[in-house]
């Protein structure tokens, strides 16, 4: 509107112009009207309608230029406003659809424009939000570099994995953020190359050491352009650990595999070079090979169990099962041990203790845990069982007066062949693979297993099952 009556303006200082133009154009021709001998009267007469035809004339096409301003003028005004709007990012500016067939197709193809723009800046919006997300959800970090090698975006596992704030890294160079020195220079290596690297590295971060499967590729536009490099750092820790413990475990068991073996062997050869002469030689080497074919039958018998676990094809069978009774059964399985020793053992428990769960996995659990304790302990000590009865749960406590565990120890005490003193655990028939049994059977029937050791005081075991309500008012 405010343009509209600007050029109304315009065009009024024209038409006046003009008709000044046109007045002394008419005085000219008329200048003898206003002569002296000329009758006052009649000039005045010629003066008025000359003002009159001059004032009629300028109303005339002032209100002729009027229309044909608002009709033609003003909708293009219109249309180039709704078109600075819509260059300005407001995509919902629409244009009035005016009377006219030209004005009619100007504001109806300003208002297509205008949906079209709206639609693509919805669509833009959906696919940075999608983007955004996707980046977000990567679990592995993510770094994107411009031609100019600064940042332009980083993902919230970069973040938190190298505990650094996006703010703080937008615009530096791959040198100025932090990062490795051996990851750098792979960096270098593709701005320099624009090839695909692929590598390993290994970080040193407030958590711990932390091996990390870096991936780095050129990024390149629809049309050839080159415009940056992006970075992913896949976190391979627990990969790398699972690597090592999987290796270890070919190491140990080729090892406990080979003593038995070995010895068998060993005997056999002998009694083949003729000890089988010596009554007493032969029974003595006859009975050392049937120990370790029973610890070799142990370990095989160990190693098919603790494997069906780990694979979750073993069922737990759950039933009304009385944990003292359990515990009496596992005493029987272990009193010729205790014996041996001189140990003894102290119980105290209620007169029953019911439970669901499966009571041959039980006896297993206690018998493992009994034979831990018998192996580690002195001649003559005690052995403490106690079981205590919760609301939700059910304590299983196994104390020793051994030789304790250093606090370093304790984390991988139910790792499968870990043994704190090798020695004396293969001395007294032991497999190494009892404490993760007792581990993976506890977990079995969602329970949790615990131990708190001192060295030179002892150890004690915490087993505890938790308690269905069927079961509590059986």
């Amino acid at each position: 509107m405010k343009n509209f009556y600007s050029r109304l303006l315009a065009a009024s200082a024209v038409i006046l112009s003009i008709l000044l133009i046109v007045l002394g154009i008419i005085l000219g021709q008329f200048f003898h009207l206003f002569a002296e001998d000329v009758d006052p009267i009649i000039q005045q007469k010629y003066w008025v309608f000359l003002l009159f035809t001059l004032v009629l004339v300028y109303i005339v096409v002032m209100f002729v230029m009027a229309k044909l301003l608002q009709q033609y003028v003003q909708p293009i005004d219109h249309c180039t406003d709704i078109a600075y709007q819509l260059a300005q990012g407001n995509y919902l500016a629409r244009a009035q659809v005016e009377d006219g067939q030209m004005n009619q197709q100007m504001s109806l193809a300003i208002n297509q424009i205008a949906r079209n723009l709206q639609e693509n800046s919805i669509l833009r919006a959906m696919e940075q939000e999608r983007l955004k997300t996707l980046i977000s959800s990567i679990g592995s970090s993510l770094l994107v570099f411009g031609r100019q090698g600064a940042v332009n975006l980083v993902n919230k596992v970069f973040e938190e994995t190298f505990h650094r704030k996006s703010e703080d890294l937008m615009g530096k160079t791959y040198k100025d953020i932090g990062l490795p020195t051996d990851i750098e220079k792979e960096i270098e290596t593709i701005f320099l190359t624009e090839e695909i690297r692929s590598f390993q590295s290994q970080v040193h971060l407030a958590n711990g050491v932390r091996h990390l499967e870096v991936y780095g590729a050129p990024v390149i536009g629809e049309n050839g352009n080159w415009l940056g490099i992006v970075v992913i750092m896949h976190d391979i820790t627990e990969l790398i650990h699972l690597e090592q413990v999987r290796k270890d475990f070919v190491a140990n068991v080729s090892h406990e595999l080979k003593t038995p073996v070995t010895s068998i062997k060993g005997f056999s050869e002998m009694l083949l070079d003729g000890a089988v002469e010596d009554p007493a030689l032969k029974k003595e080497f006859l009975e050392i090979m049937y120990k370790e074919s029973n610890r070799l039958q142990l370990l095989i018998e160990d190693l098919l169990r603790l494997s069906s676990m780990e694979q979750g094809s073993f069922e737990i069978t759950r039933k009304p099962v009385d944990v003292v009774e359990v515990f009496e059964q596992s005493m029987q399985i272990v009193q010729a041990k205790l014996q041996a020793k001189e140990m003894e053992v102290v119980f105290n428990a209620p007169a029953s203790c019911i439970i669901s769960a499966d009571h041959d996995r039980l006896v297993q659990v206690m018998v493992n845990l009994l034979n831990n304790a018998i192996a580690y302990s002195q001649e003559g000590t005690v052995i403490t069982v106690s079981i205590q009865k919760a609301h939700e749960c059910v304590d299983i406590m196994v104390s020793d007066q051994g030789m304790g565990i250093m606090p370093s120890e304790l984390p991988r005490l139910f790792e499968r062949f870990y043994r704190i003193d090798r020695a004396r655990s293969r001395e007294s028939g032991g497999t190494g693979l009892g404490l993760a049994i007792v581990k993976h059977i506890v977990e079995a029937h969602h329970g949790i297993v615990t131990v708190d050791s001192e060295v030179g005081v002892g150890t004690t075991f915490r087993v505890q099952l938790p308690v269905s309500k069927e079961v509590i008012d059986y």
